[in-house]
């Protein structure tokens, strides 16, 4: 158990941490009663709130836009990725938890620093096909991958998500990927499947995906974690994929989840879901917004009571 507890921990220092964004300060308790451009009763505000759906879903949604050559070449050849993993990816968190719960008025800053940046990205793959970050069809792909990711995350690791609240979680997320330039953003599941599928042709492993998750299992992230713990977060975002992908990208029995893995994962993202982290981009949203800390560790009825006397309206989503 001690060891759950510390990856906990870990991993909330590790996604959390969250002050600044290409230089601007990231402040998500102010301007006071400034709302977000998710709602507070959303299925997007109880899902991101999770470190451990996070980090799975993180790595997943990284897996999927891998298998596609010009995203993976993108990533690897224009970012810091290789240099920075880590810092990388917490990056990709900022932006990500900014949309979510920060001031509508930062997140839409935050969002044309990151479309400033991808207009600059643009290359050859290596077998010659050309590619831009701005391609239509790669924002629509790379917004799929991580709702996609981090709600599966959620339901499998975490508390189960009825069909009718992972519609509305995508639906939520529209508008914001609208923000990105993103066309055809996914409205459900099967959203999802029709997209996976016209892609699939062009999904291939490739040696960067292996480096990649080698990064993951090796505990940089979270140091202080023990690595069987980072391994058993690789395998459980490896198992995430549908098996068209995880097929095309080899990766085979050796990525399977033991009966522990998925044990000591679960109990991570139940406890996870317990704990309130303080200065969290989400308990300061709430904050911000005239509503307690652990706003979204309450019942459902509860939740509603609490809106209803902020002078909140909306539906609160209910766990399954």
């Amino acid at each position: 158990m001690i060891y759950i507890i510390r990856y906990v921990f870990g991993w909330s220092r590790a996604l959390l941490d969250m002050t600044s964004y290409l230089g601007w300060k990231i402040d998500f308790k102010g301007p006071k009663g400034e709302m977000a451009l998710a709602h507070p009763s959303s299925v997007q505000w109880r899902v991101y709130k999770n470190p451990i759906a996070l980090a799975i879903g993180g790595v997943a949604a990284v897996l999927l836009e891998f298998a596609d050559a010009r995203i993976r070449s993108g990533v690897w050849d224009h970012s810091t990725y290789k240099a920075d993993p880590i810092g990388r990816s917490k990056r990709t968190g900022v932006a990500a938890m900014v949309g979510c719960y920060g001031p509508a008025s930062a997140a839409r800053r935050v969002i044309q620093g990151v479309t400033n940046m991808h207009s600059r990205v643009t290359g050859e793959t290596p077998k010659g096909e050309a590619y831009k970050a701005l391609d239509p069809e790669l924002l629509d792909w790379v917004s799929a991958t991580a709702a996609y990711g981090f709600l599966n995350a959620y339901d499998r690791f975490v508390t189960p998500v009825s069909e009718a609240d992972k519609t509305r979680f995508y639906r939520e997320g529209a508008p914001i990927a609208a923000l990105y330039g993103v066309q055809n953003p996914i409205r459900s599941t099967a959203d999802f499947m029709a997209m996976m599928e016209k892609l699939s042709p062009r999904f291939e492993a490739h040696p960067i995906v292996d480096e990649f998750l080698g990064i993951i299992t090796s505990g940089q992230a979270a140091p202080s974690v023990p690595k069987f713990l980072h391994r058993a977060l690789a395998r459980a975002s490896v198992s995430l994929l549908p098996p068209v992908v995880r097929g095309a990208l080899r990766l085979g029995k050796a990525w399977d989840l033991s009966p522990t893995d998925i044990i000591a994962l679960k109990l991570a993202g139940k406890l996870a879901d317990r704990v309130v982290p303080p200065n969290a981009p989400h308990t300061d949203a709430c904050l911000r917004l005239g509503l307690p800390a652990d706003f979204l560790y309450r019942k459902p009825a509860v939740q509603q009571r609490l809106l209803e006397a902020a002078g909140l309206a909306g539906d609160v989503a209910k766990a399954a």
